[in-house]
């Protein structure tokens, strides 16, 4: 994994800009061409976009993950992860949109919707420090960085408390209402870890401030997105294909309401990258995103 490389003189195919890029993709992505590799089950997972606005025009929160870490180290990626079982416990508190429109939205059953929904406010708390959730339906908790708050933050983050637990000892509602669904992707094929991962943007709730609470992370930053697109194009800042792709959607919205309001029309369809073989050239390219194809020369190096 190229951690601290982005922006450095690396081997042919050069990476755009700041694309995460892997050494080892071309033996893996061979490996699965003549059979040796079997692609793992994609894990469900969630991640929120979260926005605020500024005099310059809405900010995302971002958090650079650790170069330790065995998937995307180094990367930029929003706050999100996979989804707990738990997370399809019929017991949650939920006020916005029922589950029969969240499952047609995201194209699935009922009890996965919830579990994915879920998944990205739970996340969101646990790595950020923000709560999409209030008393009432229309009400949202203020300020959550009190030792209280901490203690079940942590508790959650270790499985020792489930979501559903925790809204209800607090006598909470998810505020699904506060979400809005912006794109899906899938983790390629020849990746050892996958995940099928749908894409929410919030705005931050009034009187709550985000903090770096994941261990998963070294930084985090309020930047605009289309400074962030900058800074990745520069190869300053590295990032995944889904990030990049989703920060550049988010750049004609000139506040958080005004990016909310247009999720609803996002296309969820997911996006899987596609491995070919070309006139002896290794092709890896991701449908509808150009800018991401890679080509690769037999026993040549990512």
């Amino acid at each position: 994994m190229p951690n601290g490389q982005h922006g450095q003189p690396s081997p042919s195919p050069q990476p755009t800009g700041g694309q995460w890029y892997p050494p080892e993709w071309p033996d893996r992505i061979r490996a699965l061409a003549d059979g040796s590799l079997t692609p793992v089950e994609p894990r469900r997972a969630a991640t929120v976009m979260l926005l605020r606005d500024t005099p310059a025009g809405p900010a995302v929160h971002m958090l650079r993950r650790r170069s330790s870490m065995a998937f995307a180290g180094g990367a930029y990626a929003y706050p999100g992860g996979g989804v707990d079982p738990r997370d399809e416990d019929h017991r949650i508190g939920w006020a916005g949109p029922g589950l029969d429109l969240w499952a047609e939205r995201l194209g699935t059953d009922a009890a996965t919707a919830q579990a994915i929904v879920c998944g990205a406010v739970r996340e969101t708390f646990e790595e950020a420090g923000v709560l999409l959730a209030g008393e009432t339906p229309d009400t949202v908790v203020g300020d959550t960085t009190g030792d209280d708050w901490e203690a079940d933050r942590e508790a959650l983050v270790a499985r020792e408390l489930s979501f559903a637990e925790f809204l209800d000892r607090r006598k909470l509602l998810l505020r699904s209402d506060l979400l809005g669904a912006w794109a899906r992707w899938i983790t390629p094929e020849f990746e050892p870890r996958r995940y099928d991962t749908w894409f929410f943007v919030a705005a931050l709730p009034e009187g709550q401030r985000t903090r770096n609470a994941s261990t998963e992370a070294d930084r985090t930053v309020w930047i605009r997105p289309a400074d962030a697109a900058d800074g990745y194009d520069r190869g300053e800042l590295l990032m995944m294909p889904p990030t990049i792709s989703t920060l550049r959607s988010l750049e004609p919205y000139g506040s958080a309401a005004d990016a909310l309001a247009a999720a609803g029309g996002q296309d969820l369809a997911p996006v899987l990258a596609r491995a070919e073989l070309e006139d002896g050239v290794l092709v890896l390219s991701w449908p509808g995103h150009d800018e991401f194809t890679k080509r690769v020369r037999p026993g040549g190096p990512a």
